[in-house]
């Protein structure tokens, strides 16, 4: 299985009628994308874990609340310009949709937070590890 993302170019030109490559590597109703901001909110006075690519903040979220996996994706101006900041994004939805699914925890809520000239240069085996190497933490006991 190739788990790469699809980059754009790097001289950002167009391809007219050119496919994109398949993106998902898994079910789309597999994860549930946050779009509010009180549970952005939510999510920053929980948990976190720093990495060297990302920032990941995970709660986990009331019985009441909602069903499967929730996960959020954000970039600030300090990444970069908007095509810098939309890569970023790019790379961290593959990342979540390649990594959640199996190290994430269904009743949690997940925010990947971008960083400065890392997320969008990062080796994307490296990306998935930082991933994987946040939701142990995040899931760990706490000390």
């Amino acid at each position: 299985m190739n788990l790469t993302p699809p980059e754009a170019p790097e001289d950002g030109s167009n391809q007219p009628r050119v496919k994109p490559p398949a993106a998902s590597v898994c079910a789309p109703e597999t994860l549930i994308v946050l779009k509010k901001r009180s549970d952005f909110l939510k999510a920053a006075r929980a948990r976190r874990q720093g990495t060297a690519s990302m920032m990941v903040q995970a709660r986990k979220r009331a019985l009441d609340e909602a069903p499967g996996i929730r996960v959020g994706f954000t970039c600030s101006k300090k990444v970069g310009n908007a095509v810098a900041r939309n890569r970023a994004k790019r790379r961290l939805r593959e990342a979540a949709r390649a990594v959640l699914p199996v190290s994430g925890q269904v009743g949690w809520d997940y925010v990947l937070i971008g960083r400065a000239d890392v997320t969008a240069s990062r080796p994307f085996d490296a990306l998935l590890d930082d991933l994987r190497y946040a939701l142990r933490k995040v899931h760990g006991p706490r000390k």
